[in-house]
């Protein structure tokens, strides 16, 4: 009986819990850690959205979309639902407002509230700086241009597709300091098998939150490889995820166990509706999971 692919990631809870070792971390959570660690799944299998515990894959792929669209403020995800990139800058907020301040005991939905009311407010507040979406899609160089990586990697796709340089990266060592978070999921790249026509993805992430983060990473990448293919008149291979630091929080540890406790059920299939001319031009609508069954979700707080 073929293994179930999820059982790669249910295998890596077990290695973090087992031999990790404990570092102090920047959020001063602590975590259980190895160096180095690959994971591949065959798109052909199945998609990558794990079972045994839920993942709001629709959260993850709006992410996604955020991304390519090249944004970096919060406001155009609060108003879709959207609240995995809420915690930094509200930290930022609250350590600002003076002593005595009612804005010092606001509420994360308050000021979420705000971003979404408020033009003004959003920018000052909501912006994460120079973040994934800007990098990919406007690269500033030295002399004031712009680079758009995404759109570059498009058309080596369709006009060269054995070329070594498929790729896009986040890491701007120049724009590091003015993000809110610098890059986790760093650097991406693609891969065309000339004797089957298929594209496969793959990703570097330098720092992985194995708990909570690592599910959307791979369900992102999955998603954008698919897209590619799509766009680019390619059927889907594999993806292939190439951990760093990965890492599983000491307030997680519950959590990942009461996991490793579930059998996983079948991949879903991804279904796209609709498709633009444009890979820029997709919604939340265009997409649904079909025969997505997942055990209930855990809950885990963030380390932010």
């Amino acid at each position: 009986m073929k293994t179930h692919p999820e059982k790669q990631y249910l295998d890596l809870l077990k290695l973090l819990l087992e031999t990790g070792s404990e570092r102090v971390d920047r959020t001063g959570v602590g975590t259980k850690a190895i160096f180095g660690h690959t994971m591949r799944f065959d798109l052909s299998e199945g998609f990558p959205v794990f079972t045994t515990k839920r993942v709001y894959w629709k959260t993850a792929f709006k992410e996604m979309l955020w991304m390519l669209s090249g944004g970096q403020n919060i406001k155009e995800l609060v108003e879709q639902n959207v609240h995995i990139w809420s915690d930094w800058p509200y930290k930022k907020f609250i350590d600002a407002q003076p002593e005595g301040s009612s804005d010092k005991s606001l509420a994360m939905n308050e000021f979420e509230q705000r971003i979404v009311a408020d033009d003004g407010f959003a920018e000052k507040w909501g912006d994460l700086g120079p973040v994934y979406g800007k990098q990919w899609r406007r690269w500033k160089t030295d002399d004031g241009k712009e680079i758009d990586q995404v759109s570059q990697v498009i058309d080596l796709l369709k006009n060269n597709p054995s070329s070594r340089r498929i790729l896009f990266d986040g890491w701007n060592v120049a724009e590091l300091d003015q993000m809110a978070l610098p890059p986790c999921h760093k650097h991406y790249q693609f891969y065309v098998d000339p004797s089957t026509n298929k594209l496969s993805g793959g990703m570097v992430q330098r720092s992985c939150d194995s708990y909570l983060g690592l599910a959307f990473n791979i369900a992102n990448l999955a998603f954008i490889t698919t897209l590619l293919a799509e766009q680019t008149g390619h059927d889907v291979g594999e993806i292939v995820w190439f951990g760093m630091d990965v890492h599983l929080y000491l307030n997680h540890l519950e959590q990942a166990k009461k996991q490793l406790s579930r059998e996983p059920k079948e991949f879903p299939k991804l279904v796209i509706k609709r498709k633009p001319d444009s890979l820029f031009d997709y919604t939340i609508d265009d997409f649904e999971l079909e025969g997505y069954d997942p055990h209930p979700a855990i809950p885990a707080p963030v380390a932010v």
